[in-house]
């Protein structure tokens, strides 16, 4: 991975970059928080380890910026032990995770671990299979009719509805979508390639764009894009997939993607589990840690505290599902693709992976 190290300790900061280059990790380092944005604007990085109390500008600051700018960045705040609690404050406010100084080996490699594993997640989100087999499969699944957004020509299909479209005019998909919906009221959409509208376009016109077409499909069909990740920046393809991806859908998947999470939730397909029985399971010792992962699953409905243990809801137990057909997915088993979707409820998490963006076949 390529990780950037910031911290005004030229000594800590030396140590902890020689230990990361040394596990084959390509790294930066940084004394203030401006010279990290200068290195952030001209490098892909893809962890960020950060002092919380530096001079000018604290790790805080660091942390809201990047979340802003570059959110696919995962952020580990460094903090001494006088401030674990505002570290735990720092991941409530999108901060991946935290270590103590000194930093012992066991628990910067347990972070890591953690970060591959969250990676690898994110990463099974993205289907092998074509735009054109995922809008079968999201007609199949939804009992709907899809707009299908692609250069002709395209297969014909009873599900499907095709739209000549090569991404030069996307000002032309919301009234394209709202003259489909007028005979199919449940309708979905399917954009392949979308890719190619950044092309030609300003980033953030795309994105309006999208966000618009999400917000005429609440409540009714799915939306989904596939884009070619070799065309576009981490920034730009994250840019896309936030834009279709509803915010409740977002929360949730954040909620999921973390693996302490997700093992806690495992742990509690089995049974009620105390808050001892739930470390054990997180494989964590970090109590303040365990806590904010926990605060965050109840949150998000997922988990429930009654008395002296923690239950699983039966939203809960919904997520486990998903989780599990995603596992099943990534071993080669089931479906080729995976379906995000924008839900006709509100609800987050309803038997299928509710989000959206979607990775086009590699040839």
């Amino acid at each position: 991975m390529r990780i950037l190290v910031v911290d005004d300790d030229p000594i800590f900061r030396e140590e902890l970059t020689t230990f990361l280059s040394d596990q084959g990790h390509t790294t930066f380092e940084a004394p203030s928080v401006r010279r990290a944005l200068e290195i952030l604007e001209s490098e892909s990085v893809d962890v960020l380890f950060s002092d919380l109390k530096m001079p000018r500008q604290s790790g805080l600051d660091l942390l809201g910026e990047v979340h802003r700018r570059w959110p696919s960045i995962f952020t580990v705040m460094v903090t001494g032990f006088a401030t674990v609690q505002t570290a735990v404050e720092a991941m409530k406010e999108g901060a991946f995770d935290y270590i103590a100084k000194p930093f012992r080996t066991a628990q910067l490699e347990q972070v890591l671990h953690l970060i591959e594993e969250q990676r690898a997640f994110r990463d099974s989100h993205l289907p092998t299979g074509t735009a054109v087999e995922l809008a079968r499969e999201l007609a199949r699944r939804n009992h709907t009719r899809i707009l299908y957004a692609d250069v002709p020509p395209a297969p014909k299909g009873e599900a499907l509805e095709f739209l000549a479209f090569d991404g030069r005019s996307p000002s032309e998909l919301p009234h394209a979508l709202e003259t489909f919906l007028q005979q199919n009221p449940t309708g979905g959409l399917v954009v392949a390639q979308a890719d190619r509208m950044v092309a030609g376009h300003r980033l953030e016109d795309i994105v309006a764009v999208l966000e618009n077409l999400r917000q005429r499909l609440e409540g009714k069909g799915p939306l989904a894009i596939s884009i070619d990740p070799t065309r576009l920046s981490k920034g730009q393809a994250e840019a896309l997939r936030t834009a279709v991806t509803a915010p409740a859908v977002q929360t949730a998947l954040e909620a999921l993607s973390s693996p302490i999470r997700r093992r806690v939730l495992f742990r509690l397909t089995k049974g009620p589990a105390s808050f001892s029985e739930a470390m054990h399971a997180a494989e964590l010792d970090d109590s303040p840690k365990l806590a904010f992962h926990l605060h965050r699953l109840v949150d998000e409905g997922l988990i429930a505290h009654l008395g002296e243990q923690y239950r699983l809801t039966p939203k809960g137990q919904s997520a486990v599902t998903v989780l599990r057909e995603m596992e099943d997915i990534a071993a080669g088993k089931g479906s080729k693709t995976v379906v995000y979707q924008t839900p006709p409820t509100a609800a987050p998490v309803s038997g299928t992976p509710a989000a959206a963006a979607v990775r086009k076949k590699r040839r």
